[in-house]
């Protein structure tokens, strides 16, 4: 545990919680949507759900989407420059199962026509936990250097993706597999200690029956 995680992030608005981790969350899906945000349509359970207009949750959420950082100030006005930029968006109340508190389930739509969907939660002090992607349970906090890895669940691959990682003195803080059925896809969530370059992501796409690399930096 770090002061940070004591105090709190640098943030607009009033909730670690509530503000600066709905930010986060948003921001991450914007990195795994990798593309322009055209829509969204957000989710919200527990705490979210009750609080999010009073503490700003709604705004918070959206400015992360649109690629804001816990500390713009144009957070407050999120909403309005959201529509201004074209982007619709929805919120709904809903009860997610065995979630924490504070979670939302966003689902995005960019504008070249990528989808995404993704769950998050907003755990305190700014701190979150990413926990689905499309369906795919993953588990990841942004805190490092995350790589997710959407591949056919075949012999070797894993053993291809690591060795070559490996090879480029690239270290794994920790791995998790996860797939909805045994051959279909699945998807390797990967924290990595330090950086990666672009030629590195770029090869690791070429691995067989890679189908998708996306590097979520730390946020």
């Amino acid at each position: 545990m770090t002061v940070f995680d004591i105090i709190g992030p640098i943030m607009i608005g009033p909730s670690s919680s509530h503000t600066a981790g709905a930010v986060r969350i948003g921001r991450t899906a914007r990195k795994i949507l990798n593309d322009k945000p055209v829509s969204a349509r957000i989710l919200l359970s527990g705490s979210f759900a009750q609080t999010y207009r009073g503490h700003g949750t709604d705004k918070a959420l959206i400015a992360g989407i649109m690629g804001f950082h816990s500390h713009d100030e144009r957070i407050p006005k999120a909403l309005e420059i959201a529509k201004e930029e074209g982007i619709e968006y929805s919120f709904e109340i809903a009860d997610i199962p065995d979630s924490h508190p504070n979670t939302a389930r966003i689902e995005l739509k960019g504008e070249n026509g990528t989808t995404c969907i993704i769950r998050g939660s907003s755990i305190g002090g700014g701190n979150i936990v990413i926990t689905e992607i499309n369906g795919q349970a993953v588990f990841f906090t942004g805190q490092y250097n995350t790589l997710l890895v959407i591949h056919q669940d075949r012999p070797g691959t894993i053993a291809a993706v690591t060795e070559y990682m490996a090879r480029s003195n690239i270290n794994i803080g920790n791995f998790r597999l996860s797939r909805l059925m045994r051959g279909g896809e699945a998807v390797m969530t990967i924290e990595i200690d330090g950086g990666v370059d672009d030629e590195i992501i770029n090869n690791l796409r070429k691995v067989k029956n890679v189908t998708k690399v996306i590097l979520i930096r730390a946020i």
